[in-house]
């Protein structure tokens, strides 16, 4: 006898399961904030920026069912822009002059 799927069982699990990509990279992303926050802006940003190309990365590797609140637009359209602008965070955190 087949069971049935999660989401007809513990369907609240299943939407909390299938937000963790969204979760960790939010994650990564406070914790870049947080070296923002004591003064490590460089490394942050660099943190931050890493953290959108992550996120750009699991859009495009993901299928829809598993990707959850990272799917906003269209597949390419997601990847070009987050992946786009972690990398551009992460450049202008690297070339930026320091004080």
């Amino acid at each position: 006898m087949t069971r049935p799927p999660l989401y007809t069982r513990r369907p609240f699990l299943a939407g909390l399961l299938r937000q963790l990509p969204l979760f960790a990279v939010l994650v990564v992303v406070a914790v870049g904030l947080g070296m923002i926050a004591i003064e490590h802006w460089r490394r942050g940003l660099l943190v931050v920026g890493l953290a959108l190309v992550g996120a750009g990365v699991l859009r495009l590797v993901l299928p829809v069912r598993r990707v959850g609140f990272l799917a906003v637009r269209s597949r390419p359209v997601d990847v070009v822009l987050m992946a786009g602008t972690g990398v551009a965070v992460a450049v202008l955190s690297v070339v930026v002059p320091g004080s």
